[in-house]
């Protein structure tokens, strides 16, 4: 208990400093008049596009569920994506298990298998930030690729240096030399409470992401996934058109700020609280030469009304959990 307490303080206060990091500077007359010159309209159409990718993102998962049981419903897939994100908001990372938790307590998969097919569908995503990150950059290098070379990646390379890499080739050595002999002495090993225990784990985590080897309509799996990114991309550009001072932005900058705020939204921090809106803001000013307080102005308006929708669809899955749960007694 006290370990939680303590990793959630640590997470609060990054997200503290983050966010006095963003808004240190800002001039907050100008601040509250940008917020009044935004056109909401675009905002509520934003949100709109953020359920639609809820619900793809939920088709898509039942879809890589369905070979560890086919009674596992969309209902239940959507539920466990909304937990998941409102899950996300008290404590960061801890919604991937908890929209897991969702599914294994209907009895229809344990849990390790469904945390396998989470790790799939995280996987895919990750090969599909990669491509369109590969080829905006690829194609606009002048413009956004010389800000992740001097923001991002160049901080990320200085800070790791040789020594690091050294450590993280030992620990992977040591990692596979270890699975190598726990594998070659199971039967043995597993008499053990504890390591028989994490057997039982390792093989429920396989069977998940076999789950992905198994899937059967592997193009609807595909289509879901550029219709999330799609609704991810549309998002970025309702959110521009909002706000006039950045609304001569292109389709291809919305593309850009959608990868710039995906960084933020996997810092691990309460929801990509301060983390979305320091590397969004920067991203703006290094890039367009937008000023900070209209920065933090598309920022804030831009997580604030997908946090909305997330905290929203996580309220509306619980009451919905509870009410079948009171029908099936």
């Amino acid at each position: 208990m006290k370990s939680k307490i303590a990793k959630y303080l640590i997470f609060f206060t990054i997200t503290v400093i983050l966010l006095y990091f963003s808004f240190s500077g800002v001039e907050w007359d100008d601040f509250i008049s940008g917020l009044h010159s935004c056109n909401f309209r675009w905002i509520l159409l934003s949100m709109t596009v953020s359920i639609a990718a809820f619900v793809f993102r939920a088709a898509r998962w039942r879809l890589l569920m369905i070979p560890l049981d086919k009674s596992i419903t969309f209902r239940e897939s959507f539920d466990g994506i909304n937990i998941g994100n409102i899950t996300n908001f008290a404590l960061p990372r801890a919604g991937e298990f908890a929209r897991c938790g969702v599914i294994s307590k209907t009895g229809k998969a344990k849990f390790e298998s469904v945390l396998g097919s989470v790790v799939v569908e995280r996987v895919f995503d990750m090969v599909t930030l990669a491509v369109i990150f590969t080829t905006l950059f690829f194609l606009k290098w002048d413009d956004f690729g010389l800000f992740m070379e001097e923001n991002i990646l160049g901080p990320l390379s200085g800070k790791f240096g040789k020594g690091f890499m050294l450590a993280i080739a030992i620990c992977a050595a040591a990692g596979i030399a270890a699975l190598w002999l726990m594998k070659k002495h199971r039967k043995r090993l597993s008499e053990n409470f504890i390591l028989g225990r994490l057997y039982r784990a390792v093989d429920g985590l396989k069977s998940g992401l076999y789950s992905g080897i198994k899937m059967e309509s592997r193009w609807a799996f595909l289509l879901y996934t550029a219709m999330i990114w799609t609704c991810y991309w549309m998002m970025s550009f309702c959110t521009i058109m909002a706000f006039p001072a950045v609304a001569t932005l292109s389709g291809e900058d919305a593309l850009f700020l959608m990868i710039a705020g995906s960084l933020g939204w996997v810092v691990p921090v309460q929801g990509g609280i301060g983390a979305y809106h320091f590397i969004v803001s920067l991203a703006l000013s290094s890039v367009y030469g937008i000023n900070h307080t209209d920065g933090i102005i598309f920022a804030t308006i831009s997580h604030t009304s997908q946090a909305i929708t997330m905290i929203a669809g996580g309220i509306w899955s619980i009451a919905s959990m509870a009410l079948y749960a009171r029908k099936t007694l």
